[in-house]
């Protein structure tokens, strides 16, 4: 039986770990080629081995998300690749919790700089390739009966409303929701459809991160807040790798082409709305 993503080209950033990783083992066992884009590049390559082992076609590329030059280099680099991309999911970015009085400028810029400056540029860059491969007959009607393209970009609950504790997270996830809603009108008149997930607890790399930032900042016990978080989570239990890559897997999919300008909460109901 064919996967849902049979023959597209996936290019996943943030891939060597936590939820980007999951992603691309999951759209792998759908059939996709894969792209995959990180700067631990150690890791990366361990992750494409494992996919070629399997049978899938994959191939890595280094990227500092940061630097929009270097993230058009590597769009560029799939499209000679590959000749063709119809789904971009960007997990890259990097976690912030620090007392607010505290946080210093070049904090600031490094968060703000990966994931929002990341993702506005990422998706531009991934958006011109789309659109290349669209017949001009589409082009000149500014509408299409099918989908020409996916992209899922990752925000967070944090984007969803304050934090006194993540000035610089918050803001730079806030402004991923609002990306995410400007790229799906700009590329609504080419069926690109741009979406967002936001999830609330994954147990990540990222998340032990996080945990070890507060634990400085605030001298508090890692372990006994992100249980207290938890318990506030409807669900009761933080959310999976597997949970966001079915998500994931559903707005790069056919099942979504109806889709667009989307944020969806993957959070246990921890956020409603």
């Amino acid at each position: 039986m064919k996967g849902q993503l049979e023959g597209k080209v996936a290019f996943i950033a943030g891939a060597a770990s936590g939820i980007g990783r999951g992603i691309a083992l999951r759209f792998s066992r759908e059939g996709a080629r894969l792209a995959l884009a990180d700067i631990q590049e150690n890791l990366l390559e361990e992750l494409s081995a494992q996919l070629k082992k399997n049978g899938t076609e994959a191939r890595t590329y280094r990227l500092d998300i940061s630097k929009p030059r270097e993230t058009q280099q590597v769009v560029d680099q799939i499209m000679l690749d590959f000749g063709a991309l119809h789904i971009f999911v960007n997990t890259a970015g990097v976690v912030q919790s620090n007392n607010f009085l505290d946080v210093t400028e070049e904090e600031w810029d490094r968060v703000i700089d990966i994931n929002q400056k990341g993702t506005a540029f990422a998706t531009q860059a991934v958006a011109r390739a789309m659109i290349q491969l669209i017949p001009d007959e589409v082009k000149r009607a500014g509408k299409a009966e099918r989908s020409y393209g996916k992209i899922v970009n990752f925000t967070s609950i944090s984007g969803r409303r304050g934090r006194a504790y993540q000035l610089a997270y918050a803001a730079s996830k806030a402004a991923v929701i609002s990306i995410t809603q400007s790229a799906a009108l700009a590329f609504a008149p080419y069926n690109i459809n741009v979406n967002a997930i936001a999830p609330s607890v994954v147990l990540t790399p990222m998340w032990d991160e996080n945990n070890r930032l507060k634990q400085k900042a605030f001298g508090v016990d890692a372990q006994k807040t992100s249980e207290e978080f938890i318990a506030r989570i409807p669900l009761k239990r933080p959310g999976t790798v597997d949970d966001m890559a079915a998500a994931a897997l559903f707005l790069c999919s056919s099942e979504s082409d109806y889709i667009t300008g989307q944020t969806l909460n993957v959070d246990g109901g921890f956020e409603m709305n």
